[in-house]
């Protein structure tokens, strides 16, 4: 007895298309590469944006602008609500944030965020705060270092 049945997955993978299979299916003789040329040989490639000689497109458009993407710099975000993790008159650093999986590395740069509610009393060290992330931090009698 076959047991088929529908699942999140069906579809997921579009189905080989069989050529050289007759000339009735649309895809026989030929294949679908034409006749003769080096498009109709095994082991044919193109460069992803050649247009056959014609000037490509990303060289016909001019230079425009700056990005400082590569310059700026990147924060971990926490956000005020995630530090209730810890407990009552606690240190939090980079390596407690680090330890809690609230960041990805250590040597990455911090910045505490005021969205949440925080309850306790903590000493939290970062490279930036927010205003209302420091105002909810001194609110609870916590403390809030910058790193510099």
């Amino acid at each position: 007895m076959l047991n088929y049945e529908i699942t999140s997955i069906t579809g997921k993978h579009r189905t080989r298309k069989r050529v050289g299979r007759g000339t009735g299916t649309g895809r026989g003789k030929t294949c679908g590469r034409g006749h003769k040329g080096s498009g109709s040989r095994a082991g044919s490639t193109s460069a992803t944006l050649y247009e056959g000689g014609q000037m490509p497109l990303f060289r016909r458009l001019p230079k425009r602008g700056f990005s400082n993407y590569n310059f700026a710099t990147q924060f971990q975000i926490v956000n005020v609500s995630q530090l209730e993790k810890f407990d009552e008159g606690a240190a939090v650093g980079i390596e407690q944030l680090s330890n809690a999986g609230l960041i990805d590395s250590r040597k990455s740069k911090v910045k505490i965020l005021g969205n949440g509610e925080l309850t306790k009393k903590l000493e939290v060290t970062a490279h930036r705060f927010s205003k209302s992330a420091e105002q909810k931090i001194v609110g609870c009698g916590g403390k809030a270092k910058l790193i510099t």
